[in-house]
């Protein structure tokens, strides 16, 4: 039986901002090169909102630093597009700054299932992140960012109230103004994207937004943590040829050395880093 909207339900659907109408009409009539340049035009608002939201965006960052430093890690909770995004965000960081996995963790409704297939209700229990985060024995050093374009997704309003009540740091990335998800975090970005150009597809607009946040978040993080070296990714994983070639190429321009040479180094001791370390202390 479908279960039917009451009128209070009714009236907060009105007000989300990315659940309002598309400004373009009759899609299916479009060329494909009008749907394309309109979907463009749209895009270019992103950068234009995600810069809105810097200062809160920096305000988040320099709060999660000294926890990190002391050992303390973050959580993403999210369901759908939003979650897929954390987890995606949380995955990349070892590979790409050598660190541990458990470092930064992406939690989505429904679980792993739910990165390729919907879960269905699985959003709609506010007590489920509590639950998924306890299992990683979640602690007041630890911050919880809960994602949700739309702001109002029961399992992410329900983690971050508890976390927050638990002295836990918490923030959000949403795309709504004053939504659930925005006064139940201590520090909300809230990123104005405006109404999706196929209405209420917030995997487009508001997907890149969380995107684009998500990386800031964590770069800066990464570099503040010493990850980084110059410009370079001098800690990431050698995991394939193409990352090792670019390791190499790293320690050649670094120490002025050969191919042959750079590379060799970096296999024996297994990162930009240690190769270098390892170098300038056999040259000193």
């Amino acid at each position: 039986m479908t279960q039917k909207i009451n009128k209070t339900e009714e009236e907060d659907l009105k007000k989300i901002i990315t659940e309002q109408p598309s400004r373009y009409q009759d899609l299916e009539r479009m060329s494909v090169r009008e749907l394309i340049e309109a979907i463009n035009r749209e895009d270019a608002l992103v950068h234009k909102a995600v810069r809105k939201a810097l200062p809160r965006i920096e305000n988040l960052i320099e709060q999660i630093l000294p926890r990190m430093k002391k050992g303390g890690r973050v959580f993403y909770i999210g369901s759908g597009t939003s979650g897929r995004l954390g987890v995606l965000d949380a995955s990349e960081l070892p590979p790409t700054f050598g660190v541990p996995a458990n470092m930064v963790i992406g939690l989505i409704s429904g679980g792993d299932v739910a990165l390729r297939k919907a879960v269905e209700k699985a959003e709609d229990d506010p007590d489920q992140a509590w639950e998924d985060l306890k299992q990683f024995n979640i602690d007041k050093p630890d911050t919880i960012i809960g994602i949700a374009a739309s702001g109002t997704t029961p399992y992410v309003v329900g983690g971050l109230e508890r976390g927050r009540s638990e002295g836990l740091l918490t923030g959000c990335i949403t795309c709504n103004p004053g939504s659930p998800v925005t006064r139940a975090a201590e520090i909300a970005i809230e990123a104005l994207v405006g109404p999706e150009f196929l209405t209420g597809s917030t995997r487009m607009k508001a997907g890149t937004a969380q995107k684009m946040i998500l990386n800031m978040i964590t770069t800066s993080l990464m570099i503040k943590l010493g990850k980084v070296k110059g410009n370079r990714m001098i800690n990431m994983q050698l995991t394939n040829n193409k990352l090792v070639r670019r390791g190499t190429r790293m320690i050649m321009e670094e120490l002025k050395l050969g191919a042959d040479e750079a590379r060799e180094l970096l296999l024996r001791h297994g990162s930009v880093r240690l190769a270098i370390e390892a170098w300038q202390k056999d040259n000193a």
